[in-house]
């Protein structure tokens, strides 16, 4: 499948990362200041995508990946992060490489009030990073 065609993008990318997760797994959510956008794509199983715009309020979430083979473009203002439904890899295309000197990664709790029903979990799997986030 195609995913990505840097003519239909907004700006072009210039970092590819891969990730692998076990199901239960949320990461996020992050958001990022200097304006980095993200392209995500669940290359195996499935992930939920999950978006809040922080200024409305308002909320996006998809399931994208083995039944859903489409990609999400996310504006970095947003806060963004995706749960394992089930053990996924999971690639994101970034408009900004990665700097771990000033990572500009600014973290939103995955358990804010405006997201937490989002996700299919209530006790996910959580890196260091986003249990220090959580409310």
């Amino acid at each position: 499948m195609e995913i990505r065609r840097e003519s239909a993008l907004p700006k072009p990318t210039v970092q590819t990362n891969v990730s692998f997760s076990r199901a239960g797994t949320i990461r996020g959510l992050h958001f990022h200041e200097r304006g980095q956008d993200d392209l995500f794509v669940c290359l195996h199983g499935t992930a939920r995508v999950v978006v809040l715009d922080r200024v409305s309020g308002e909320v996006f979430s998809e399931d994208i990946g083995d039944d859903n083979p489409v990609a999400i473009y996310v504006p970095g203002r947003h806060a963004h992060g995706f749960e394992a439904l089930t053990d996924l890899i999971f690639c994101y295309h970034v408009t900004e490489e990665y700097d771990p000197a000033d990572p500009d990664e600014h973290a939103v709790p995955w358990d804010d009030p405006r997201v937490t029903h989002l996700w299919s979990t209530t006790s996910p799997i959580l890196s260091e990073r986003d249990q220090a986030a959580s409310s």
